[in-house]
């Protein structure tokens, strides 16, 4: 993930999402993200905001993202509303009565990386077409 601060991504990544600190040297850092690694190097290059219509609304891409269960989504967007985070699409559910249905809200991080956190009511629908 290029960051173009350490400080701002420390901040965000681990007090805001909670994410424990791994690994760093003077400019990058590990992230546990929910079992996951994530890696914010600094980088002079900025992050460009381009949107592609999904349900109805504009995704940012690219943008990544994890899946968590729906207490723990609910949990991370009253956290996120509480730190401030203006959110590109608020939390809602997507594909209502559709096959995939899903719980989704997608945010910048301080360095303009787009990500998404989702929750299924049935997770054997993750992948399903």
């Amino acid at each position: 993930m290029p960051v173009d601060d350490l400080d701002a991504a420390r901040a965000f990544y681990g007090q805001t999402l909670g994410c424990a600190q791994g690994r760093s040297a003077d400019t990058w850092i590990d992230w546990d993200f929910r079992g996951h690694q994530i890696v914010t190097h600094l980088s002079p290059v900025a992050n460009e905001r381009i949107h592609n219509p999904v349900d109805g609304h504009d995704v940012p891409v690219p943008h990544f993202g994890l899946i968590l269960e729906i207490d723990e989504f609910h949990q991370l967007a009253e956290r996120l509303r509480a730190a401030g985070t203006a959110f590109v699409i608020e939390p809602y559910v997507r594909f209502a009565g559709s096959v995939g249905e899903q719980w989704t809200m997608f945010f910048y991080d301080p360095a303009g990386n787009a990500l998404e956190f989702k929750a299924f009511a049935d997770q054997s629908q993750i992948f399903a077409v």
